[in-house]
């Protein structure tokens, strides 16, 4: 008696579908990415062609060409600066400080802010710039 032996079928899996709601996923995240904005002032930032980047959690310091700041979306002045950089010191992991000043602002401002910032405790100072 000769048995025969079945021929077992390959399975397949089929995973045109699963490619095509990956691709959809893809394209649905690259066009939300486009429409996130920050927060804060209209400034004009100097522009660098060499750049570093880092994220990390820190104080941001916005300043416009008239001298109106915002410490982490908080409008302060240049008095209540020491004051805000101590109260906030404490809830951050790295002492840093980014300054966006507008390029049209006295760098005498930027250069007091900077001192002010180094006397209260933080240890790296950040001036943001636009990329050419």
């Amino acid at each position: 008696m000769q048995l025969r032996e079945k021929k077992r079928k390959k399975l397949t899996l089929n995973i045109i579908s699963l490619i095509d709601v990956v691709f959809l996923l893809l394209i649905f995240f690259m066009l939300i990415s486009k429409y996130v904005e920050q927060k804060g002032m209209k400034l004009d930032l100097p522009s660098t062609k060499s750049f570093d980047t880092t994220k990390s959690q820190e104080i941001l310091l916005q300043i416009d060409s008239n001298g109106k700041m915002l410490m982490n979306d908080n409008e302060i002045s240049m008095e209540d600066l020491a004051s805000k950089i101590i109260e906030i010191l404490p809830e951050v992991t790295e002492k840093t400080l980014i300054i966006k000043a507008d390029k049209e602002l006295a760098h005498g401002n930027v250069v007091k802010i900077m001192d002010i910032a180094r006397s209260n405790g933080l240890k790296k100072i950040v001036i943001a710039t636009d990329l050419e």
